[in-house]
């Protein structure tokens, strides 16, 4: 009975760990939140198997012990992406442990990371979006289907992005709209002519509530992501694509048309709201005006 509570006082200092852990990325590294989410579940699945395995201690974790929980997610058909996930909250998590002097080394990192299949991302043609884009009745649940496609595509937003856009971020007469991207970290992105006239019409229909969202769900509270989802796919439907468009297709969708077009690579990073990578850190980004012009004369929906 002794040792019962003695484990579960231990397993609780153990998660209380955690939650600190989640903490400073939250408030120190200001992680987005699907981000920090995944943190904390690869942490928990792993105390789980920890506590099966009777250690209590985080400084008792040895690199067998992350290779027999590594193992533990092959047999149980985990894909090698989710697994490098795995580690990398894992050696996160320890180096975060030595800053705080909690434990002496990091034993993650002598677990060598399986490789994955590289596959490029689905796509959509630009015929298929234009049909989904195609305004027919114009009424409310059309228009509002219409503009997350536009938006999606023309801005190449992340649904998460879409989503947190409300109706004042927008200014049409300069033609961009404020969106936050990963980290909190916002950015303008240009829109072009036929995302403003479906957005106009929309915004004569959308419901007189408090909500400063743009989307609405049936509450008239801000919608979800899967909301969304389920809209893309319905409308893709409708219009006869038999394919699963799902919202981060059209993302794909817009850099792969924009980059076609323009051979700019870094105008492309610069519209997606990636962060630079190593090789191009080199370069200043572009400013707003700069990238507009570069939108405006490549990207198909910016065409007047």
């Amino acid at each position: 009975m002794a040792n019962q509570e003695k484990n579960k006082y231990q397993g609780e200092i153990l998660i209380k760990q955690i939650e600190e852990f989640v903490a400073y990325l939250s408030v120190e590294k200001n992680y987005a939140l699907n981000t920090i989410s995944a943190y904390e579940r690869d942490l928990l699945k792993f105390l789980f198997f920890l506590i099966n395995k009777n250690i209590a201690e985080w400084q008792e974790v040895e690199g067998d012990t992350v290779n027999l929980f590594v193992m533990g997610l092959r047999h149980s058909d985990i894909s090698s992406k989710s697994i490098r996930r795995y580690l990398s909250s894992i050696r996160v998590f320890y180096n975060y442990l030595i800053n705080n002097e909690v434990v002496a080394k990091n034993p993650a990192l002598s677990i060598q990371t399986p490789k994955i299949d590289r596959t490029l991302p689905k796509t959509i043609d630009f015929d298929d979006l234009s049909r989904m884009m195609n305004l027919k009745a114009g009424h409310y649940k059309e228009l509002r289907a219409v503009l997350m496609i536009e938006l999606l595509y023309s801005c190449g937003l992340r649904v998460s992005e879409l989503v947190g856009i409300d109706v004042l971020d927008f200014d049409i007469n300069e033609g961009f709209v404020k969106v936050m991207g990963k980290g909190s970290k916002a950015r303008f992105s240009p829109i072009g002519a036929s995302a403003i006239s479906v957005l106009k019409k929309y915004i004569e229909k959308r419901p007189d509530c408090s909500s400063d969202a743009l989307f609405l769900n049936q509450k008239n509270l801000r919608m979800s992501a899967r909301s969304v989802q389920n809209i893309v796919k319905k409308r893709a439907l409708e219009v006869g694509i038999s394919i699963n468009v799902h919202p981060h297709m059209l993302r794909h969708a817009a850099a792969t048309h924009f980059l076609q077009s323009s051979h700019d690579l870094r105008a492309v990073q610069e519209f997606l709201g990636h962060k630079s990578i190593k090789s191009t850190q080199v370069y200043t980004h572009l400013d707003f005006l700069e990238l507009s012009k570069v939108y405006d004369e490549f990207h198909p929906r910016a065409k007047k």
